[in-house]
């Protein structure tokens, strides 16, 4: 992919990414016998049904994030990492864009604040003085905040697993030295809105009606708390801008859970309050 190439792929992650939008009865699918479903730690339905209601409890944790996105043959990759308060639902991000083909950053690190409602973003670009930030309001983006700021916000994610419809228990695994149970499913964004913290019952809607479709197949890694380990959820959207379905590929690790996470917002005065450049650069 020659730089101009590369330069397209990462305004297609910025249309439909950072960039974007500024301006009935469940079944468990049982992988076998009842001896295995013990081992699964019951109905996988209910137990994924559970997971956001246990990361309230589990009170905070680190967070590494991965977005993959793929459009007409292009595929690019935006990483992320920090802390996460489930108990405030507050969020702090360092979000990495992709590189260039020599290995050079085309834009500088950008950190994310996720909260009830809101996205805060700094070092944006744009237009935006380098020591403001930008705020989004989550009900109002198309996606719900499940793919803008190039990061899923992870009780977001766990909030999506209530509208679970189907799930199967895989089996044990390890993630990151850490013994899980594997389930693969798929959830229903409507039901899911339906079910969710009043927080996030308005972006998860706007999600179900703008998304290509509400179906968000998943794999979730529990501990043996019912803790989320990992959890990869699939998304599929039309980008507005070239008429293109656009895969996302959404995977969010956490761990160390009960580490402090003090997630401070900013202050009025400290929010931009201009007119963003179209376009991110």
């Amino acid at each position: 992919m020659d730089r101009r190439q590369h330069r397209i792929a990462g305004r297609t992650v910025v249309a439909v990414g950072i960039m974007l939008g500024l301006g009935a009865g469940a079944t468990g699918c049982f992988g076998g016998a009842a001896a295995e479903d013990v081992k699964g730690g019951g109905d996988p339905v209910a137990v994924l049904h559970r997971a956001a209601d246990t990361l309230r409890g589990a009170g905070s944790s680190k967070a590494t994030t991965s977005m993959e996105m793929a459009t007409g043959g292009t595929r690019v990759t935006i990483r992320g990492k920090g802390v996460y308060d489930f108990h405030s639902r507050l969020g702090r991000l360092t979000v990495v864009l992709p590189e260039d083909p020599a290995g050079t950053a085309e834009h500088q690190p950008i950190t994310e604040l996720l909260a009830p409602g809101a996205l805060f973003m700094k070092n944006r670009g744009a237009g935006v003085p380098a020591d403001k930030w930008v705020r989004v309001d989550t009900a109002t983006l198309s996606d719900g905040n499940l793919v803008t700021g190039g990061v899923t916000d992870p009780y977001a994610a766990a909030e999506v697993l209530r509208g679970t419809r189907t799930a199967s228990y895989v089996g044990r695994t390890e993630v990151g030295g850490t013994a899980v149970r594997h389930y693969r499913g798929t959830a229903d964004l409507r039901s899911a809105a339906r079910l969710a913290s009043a927080e996030n019952r308005e972006p998860l809607a706007a999600a179900a009606k703008g998304f290509a479709t509400t179906r968000v197949p998943f794999d979730a890694y529990l501990d043996d708390q019912g803790r989320i380990r990992k959890l990869r959820q699939r998304f599929s959207f039309v980008n507005s801008r070239q008429k293109a379905p656009v895969a996302v590929a959404s995977t969010t690790l956490l761990y160390d859970y009960g580490i402090p996470a003090d997630v401070r917002l900013p202050r009025s005065a400290d929010i931009y309050a201009g007119r963003i450049a179209e376009g991110g650069d």
